[in-house]
């Protein structure tokens, strides 16, 4: 494992060598920022198709990321290497040690509560009161908003913010439908975008109580309405007509076509 790491390695350094690649030479940390989101993407993709061998490719792709960026890092201009790769690895492994005390040192930790517990107070302590003033400050802005909504959520738990049933979870969904119903007929565009955020919120709470992904679910519920859509743009074609100008009833009945073929 070892060998084919630094053999990874020693490719990137290469291409960022006099010689190399033009366009790795070019590279930033900033302006390769956008393929480190691209590469985990599809890489939940690959994990959403249970396709391992597209699994392994994407991490592959996530990895080369995580060397690239760190190479980039260590050729600071001035000559002192901001940091390496070497660095990354070193700094994970004590992480993950210092944060594991119930497999790494002597405490006790039976449950995945714990664990977790465990880690928020050892990660407070690394960090201090002045990095992290607000419970919720360390979470990244730039998440998927129902996925930074989820963790949000599982954050402000730890203190007891949180309903220990579903039930008024569920009511809370509802009162707020409600919400956004009058929003909508007063006319309030501003007040209705609102209530429909406070709306997907407490459905992720939902989804949090139950545990099922607010992020899983959507994805799941997008594959499906793609494939039961082409079904329905492939009918069109065959038929060797406009969808432009179809019918919605003409549209829908091959919708539920799809449906009853378990699309």
């Amino acid at each position: 494992m070892a060998q084919e790491f630094d053999r990874l390695v020693s490719i990137v350094k290469k291409l960022r060598a006099p010689g190399g690649c033009p366009w790795d030479r070019e590279q930033t940390n900033k302006s390769i920022l956008s393929c480190l989101l691209d590469e985990s993407y599809e890489f939940f993709e690959a994990v959403d198709e249970n396709d391992p061998a597209k699994m392994r490719e994407e991490l592959g792709d996530i990895l080369l990321q995580v060397v690239l960026h760190a190479q980039i890092a260590s050729e600071a201009a001035d000559g002192s290497a901001a940091f390496d790769v070497e660095g990354v690895a070193r700094d994970i492994g004590d992480k993950l040690i210092r944060r594991h005390p119930h497999v790494f040192g002597d405490v006790a930790a039976s449950s995945s509560d714990e664990v977790i517990r465990n880690w928020e107070r050892i990660k407070k302590s690394e960090y201090g009161e002045e990095r992290r003033k607000y419970m919720t400050d360390d979470i990244p802005a730039a998440l998927p908003a129902l996925f930074r909504a989820e963790k949000m959520q599982r954050r402000v738990a730890q203190v007891g913010f949180d309903w220990s049933e579903t039930a008024p979870v569920l009511d809370k969904v509802e009162e707020e439908f409600g919400e956004f119903r009058e929003a909508l007929e007063s006319g309030d565009a501003g007040h209705a975008e609102e209530e429909l955020g406070d709306i997907l919120f407490a459905l992720v709470n939902v989804g949090r109580h139950s545990k099922i992904s607010a992020e899983n679910a959507l994805r799941v519920a997008m594959r499906k309405f793609e494939r039961r859509f082409r079904y329905v743009e492939d009918k069109f074609r065959e038929l060797g007509k406009d969808m432009k100008g179809a019918a919605l009833e003409e549209m829908d009945a091959y919708w539920e076509e799809s449906k009853a073929r378990g699309l």
